[in-house]
């Protein structure tokens, strides 16, 4: 009886293993047979995936310099280890809360007060029925992002110099020119409401395409029920510009610390210095005008892990309040 228990047990066993075989066999099948019938899409997909891996993935074996001595004569695998030392190095520097306030404040500041700007510019255009002046108001809105950094910097410098037009006026009501461009006092104001201008426009394209999807049945049925235009705008535009929403502040939110270089580099004076110096201009003198590749290095490391964080930690604060709904 024993025997054909033990016997009758491993045949049941061995059922199993077969059956979880030939459903496995029968997954690995399909997904080959998927991949065939859409081979022209990874055709497709191949070419941004290989750069991906090239030039954002293979680098990441360079993060090891932050954790070492480096001396370019010796290269990654040659230098001394020296663990957390310039991490520390930096968390101790007296530097460091200034600079990690100056970023954490501009990039808060920009987030909080430019985030909404295309969501409203995105629901004034969609209001605008005339298809020609849409399309001039967009092409007015458009044209700042692309004019260069550099050139957006040149026309603060002229406009807020103390003879600019800016301090023409300022001096007509007071006597007196104000120094905006270094004056610390000044900086984030100039620096998150010229960001405003060149990239709002731009930012809105993708809520006007959402926009754009709204049956016209819809807005038509509001109207006759006698829906204002806010009413109409809280009931229709926004939840469908609801999603993209989420997914953009969250992304918004996980970089938020890496606050763009130049623009802040290029404004940076030796008077705003205690307002404009911010990580990524503290790790690029560091790095590349000071040598010290890896005591930068590890403040760029540093930089990325408290944005994954971020990432993460408002992904899941947007998760529970949305019902879920996340990246």
């Amino acid at each position: 009886m024993n025997n054909t228990v033990e016997m009758n047990s491993n045949l049941i066993e061995e059922n199993d293993t077969n059956e979880k075989k030939l459903k496995k066999k029968s997954k690995y099948k399909s997904k080959l047979s998927k991949i065939k019938e859409q081979r022209q899409l990874y055709l497709l997909l191949l070419p941004a995936f290989i750069l991906t891996i090239v030039f954002k993935y293979i680098p990441m074996y360079g993060i090891l310099i932050g954790f070492k001595d480096y001396n370019p004569l010796y290269g990654i695998t040659g230098s001394e280890w020296v663990g957390f030392k310039h991490f520390m190095k930096f968390l101790t520097s007296p530097n460091f809360i200034d600079i990690f306030m100056n970023t954490l404040k501009l990039s808060i500041f920009s987030l909080i007060i430019s985030f909404p700007i295309p969501i409203i510019i995105a629901i004034m255009l969609n209001m605008v029925r005339s298809k020609t002046n849409k399309k001039n108001i967009q092409l007015i809105l458009y044209a700042p992002n692309f004019i260069s950094v550099v050139v957006v910097v040149g026309m603060l410098f002229i406009l807020f110099s103390p003879t600019g037009p800016i301090n023409q006026l300022v001096t007509i009501f007071t006597g007196k020119p104000i120094m905006f461009m270094s004056d610390p006092r000044y900086f984030r104001t100039i620096y998150i409401l010229s960001g405003i201008w060149q990239g709002a426009g731009w930012s809105s394209i993708i809520y006007v395409a959402a926009l754009a999807n709204v049956s016209p049945e819809l807005v038509d049925a509001a109207m006759i029920d006698g829906a204002n235009i806010f009413q109409r705008i809280r009931h229709i535009d926004i939840p469908t510009l609801k999603p993209l929403m989420v997914i953009s502040f969250i992304l918004a939110a996980g970089g938020i610390m890496s606050i763009g270089f130049e623009k802040a580099y290029l404004m940076q004076t030796s008077m705003n210095i205690p307002a404009s110096e911010i990580i990524a201009t503290y790790v690029y003198k560091q790095g590349l005008q000071a040598g010290d590749y890896g005591y930068s290095t590890a403040i760029g490391l540093f930089n990325t892990v408290i944005n994954v964080i971020l990432l993460l930690t408002v992904n899941k604060i947007v998760k529970y309040i949305n019902e879920g709904e996340g990246l």
